[in-house]
Formats: C-alpha cells, structure tokens, sequence
C-alpha cells in the first residue's frame, strides 16, 4: 500500500481518488474484464472464407493523425501504396498480437504509412479441423487468401509480413509456390533452426537419440496416431508461452496491483494478459508434421520440406527478405531466425536484432521504433 500511495501522490492524485480509482478498477479487472480489452479496434472486413480461415482487409484510416505509444501523434499519409502487405498470423496465438490497442497497432501503424493492410486470419480451428497440417495451412488456405487479397488490391505484386509460424508459412509457401509477385517478405521471430532455438532447441536435442532409436526398431510413427489425439489445447500453449518468462509473468501483477488506481495502466495490463491467457488450440495435423520435420529432423535448416508429394525449397525465393529476431527471445534466438539469411536466393536480404523476447519483439514498449518502423521503411523502397 506504501508504494501505492507514493505513486499516487507522484502523480498528484489525493489518496481518497487513489482508493477510489483502485476499487473501481480493481472490480472492473475482476468482474467486467471485457470493458477493459482495447483489441481489435481497428475497423475490418471479411473479403474471404474458408473456414477456419478468414481473410480480413482493414479500412483506411479517416483520421489525420493517430496516438502512438510514446505519447507523440503520427501524421497519416493521404495517398495509398500500391504494392498491399499481408500480415499471415501464428496458429495458437491469436491475431489480436497485430492490433492489440488503438496506440500499440501495428495494422493501424502500417495504415498510416499509406499500406493497403490484409490478413490472413486462422482464427480458432477447432476440433474439427485437427486434421490440417502443414501443406493445408502453408498451402492450400494461405495460396486461396492470397488469391482473394489479389483480387480485392487489384493488384498482382503483394508483400507478406509473419510472426513467429507465420514467418514460415509465408516462406514455406514462398518456397513452393514460384510466386513471382511476392515482392517482400518480412519475418518477425520465425523458427528456422530448431537446433538454435533456446528451451525448445535443446528439448529436440534431446530428443533426436530416441526417435532415432524408435525409428530402427519399432514400426511407431507419430504420422499413423489419429490427429485428434495430438490436438494441443490453447490453455497449454498459454501455459508453455508464460514459462518461458515465469518471472516477467509475475512481476506483471506486482505491476499491477501498484498501479491499480491508473486506468490507463490496467486497460493496458487486462488487454495484454487477456491476448495471452486466450490462446487458439495446434492441430494435431501441425504437430505431425512439425514434431517431426521442424523439431527432430530440422528440416527447415537446410532449406526445404516436404510438402506433401511437392517440396517447398527456400533457394527458390528471391523476394527481398526482411529477417527480425528478438534479443531476448528464449524461443526463436537471434541465432536460429539468422539461417533464412542463409537459405534464400534473393539478392536483396537484411537481417536485424531488436529489443524484446519472444511477443515483446512484436508488441513490447520498445517494437514501435525498433521494429515497426524498421519495417515500414524497409518495405517503402521496396512497395513503389
């Protein structure tokens, strides 16, 4: 209570407003949580379905000017650019990470640049879509939603713009397709090398021995288990996402609970946890095939994957390639992100590490100047 009042009283506020704002917030963060999220703000439409994907195309800003999260206002360009990004979202974390508050959205951000902004949205695949793996996602639905986003733009050249499993969708799908109207492609912590990738990494390290052994002398092969059983459900990616950072998790409701009279703060702490404590179900489809292909057999590293009876080959790409890791990723590494660099045929490459782990990269205090500008200069020389 001690540090409660000085922050108050730092602030100039009464300690009778301080109570009173607290217990007021206090029992919106408890019982009306919803009147707190800020998410998804951004007017959009659906242009295309097939579920579970929708295709979304998010509207021009009215504004002239919009609130960026340093406090400082961004003017908004009036003329639009003609080559459209697509933002293709992770499974299992939800695409509100992209439009998480009016002045920590990236989609606006990128509006406001003068960017025709789409995505390509997963949503919640459910039960009964566990079936789908990667060439369905990587292939089938991301090659139908760009077919949309093209006719929608009335334009051919597009950019694609992934985190995380989005990342490697757009270059699995780069990879496969011999799209030449792929002018760039942006990845933001996208797991190449499984071998570098922190935790995770060393966990398939450990791995590799068994599977090895189970493959020479047994006739078990994770492809033959009903996908059903391997669905994973989003409350443990929740889970596995928060491990990752069990003290930063905690230090969070410290945060909060001293700054608990400050609306604006508990606005911005319940819309954040809301992002990451509501996570979407991996289809056993994907964990077939990523257990396997990206984990133990790291195929990703030397640039190719089966895709069905078709290979993706990643020295078939030549987009210009933006590659951003995060500092402090204990997922993606900068080391395991760095071997795109490495596979691509594109001649136009750039490889940066910002500020922040894992989410923080993307949606941190930090990512509006380190990574989202970054971004939206990068893909200006390159949109004309």
């Amino acid at each position: 209570m001690n540090r409660l009042l000085k922050s108050a009283l730092d602030t100039g506020l009464a300690a009778n407003q301080l109570v009173t704002s607290a217990a007021s917030n206090g029992f919106d963060r408890m019982f009306r949580t919803d009147s707190l999220v800020r998410s998804a703000l951004t007017p959009s439409t659906i242009i295309h379905t097939r579920q579970p994907m929708v295709v979304r195309h998010y509207k021009p800003l009215e504004e002239s000017l919009i609130p960026l999260n340093d406090g400082s206002d961004m003017e908004v360009r009036a003329k639009q650019r003609p080559v459209p990004i697509v933002i293709v979202p992770p499974l299992a974390a939800t695409s509100l990470v992209f439009d998480l508050m009016p002045e920590r959205s990236l989609v606006r951000y990128l509006l406001a640049h003068g960017y025709a902004v789409y995505m390509i949205d997963w949503q919640q695949p459910g039960k009964q879509f566990t079936h789908l793996g990667v060439k369905d996602f990587a292939e089938d639905l991301m090659g139908e939603g760009l077919a949309a986003v093209r006719e929608h733009a009335g334009a051919a050249d597009i950019s694609l713009l992934g985190w995380c499993m989005g990342g490697l969708f757009s270059l699995i799908y780069s990879g496969l397709s011999h799209d030449d109207h792929i002018r760039n492609i942006v990845t933001i912590a996208a797991p190449i090398d499984s071998r570098q990738g922190g935790v995770a990494g060393q966990l398939m390290a450990m791995l590799d021995t068994p599977v090895k052994l189970v493959r020479k002398y047994t006739n078990f092969r994770i492809h033959n288990v009903d996908p059903k059983y391997l669905n994973v459900p989003g409350w443990m990616n929740a889970l596995a996402f928060k491990l990752t950072n069990p003290v930063g998790s905690l230090t969070t409701y410290v945060d909060l609970l001293t700054r608990l009279w400050d609306r604006e703060f508990v606005e911005a702490h319940t819309t954040t946890s809301n992002f990451l404590d509501n996570m979407f179900d991996y289809p056993g489809g994907i964990v077939q095939d990523f257990f396997i292909k990206l984990g133990v057999d790291n195929d990703l590293s030397r640039g190719r994957i089966e895709i069905g009876d078709k290979v993706s080959n990643f020295d078939h790409i030549d987009a210009s390639v933006l590659v951003i890791a995060g500092e402090a990723d204990a997922i993606v590494t900068p080391k395991a992100a760095h071997k795109i660099i490495d596979l691509v045929a594109s001649n136009d490459k750039e490889f940066v590490v910002a500020p922040g782990g894992h989410a923080g990269v993307l949606m941190g205090g930090k990512a509006q100047r380190a990574v989202w500008a970054v971004v939206a200069d990068w893909l200006e020389t390159r949109s004309s």
